[in-house]
């Protein structure tokens, strides 16, 4: 089963009011439930008033804490993004140490995470086509992704372990692109999509190659 997101620390500024989000029990409860009904219908077909009563609250409390449904997406797909992150810890600064297994231990929760929570990960590839706020969302969270990663590569080529080569941000971006396709293709069951169990092995493997030269 999947296991719950709960809110970040921070309070999120993806609903009406930044203020209204206090991270209690009615707000967990919107999003337990919209995570919930992901996982059995698209969010196309859940409504607002599903996700107040499942919450237990009224539709205007519910619009106190979010705008909208795809609100609630974005504020789950910020969370299981975070949540990541979060996992993830000190790995990139850490591939001096041991390279394969410091990109191994940047990617993997990344591979964890989106798989313990494949409803939102499913809801979020879809919405992209038809979100402008999904998609404006990923974009900041793949600039992120990119600039660390431009970072590593390039703190990586300095101490001589990985050769110089196309621009750093260059490579950057297209493994970055090739993670966000292979973690929405697998998790959210689209074809052609590498299977789960070889899926962190593979992206290692190809990180590897691009940045040291060596599978």
């Amino acid at each position: 089963m999947d296991s719950a997101i709960e809110p970040s620390p921070a309070p999120s500024t993806r609903g009406r009011r930044a203020r209204g989000f206090s991270g209690d029990d009615r707000e967990r409860a919107i999003l337990a439930t919209a995570e919930r009904l992901l996982g059995e219908r698209p969010l196309s077909e859940i409504s607002v008033d599903q996700l107040a009563k499942g919450a237990g609250i009224s539709r205007p409390t519910f619009y106190f804490y979010f705008t909208s449904k795809e609100q609630v997406l974005l504020a789950l797909f910020d969370r299981v993004v975070e949540q990541a992150r979060s996992n993830r810890g000190d790995a990139l600064q850490r591939l001096a140490e041991d390279e394969e297994q410091g990109w191994r231990d940047a990617i993997g929760p990344f591979c964890a995470t989106f798989a313990d929570h494949r409803a939102i990960t499913s809801a979020a590839a879809a919405a992209q086509y038809t979100s402008a706020a999904v998609r404006e969302l990923w974009s900041q969270v793949m600039e992120r992704f990119v600039v660390e990663v431009t970072e590593a590569i390039e703190s990586e080529r300095r101490r001589g372990a990985a050769p110089d080569g196309i621009p750093a941000r260059d490579l950057a971006t297209v493994l970055n692109s090739m993670v966000e396709r292979s973690l929405f293709s697998t998790f959210a069951d689209t074809a052609p999509a590498v299977p789960e169990e070889r899926l962190l092995d593979t992206l290692v493997s190809v990180f590897m190659g691009a940045i040291y030269g060596r599978a």
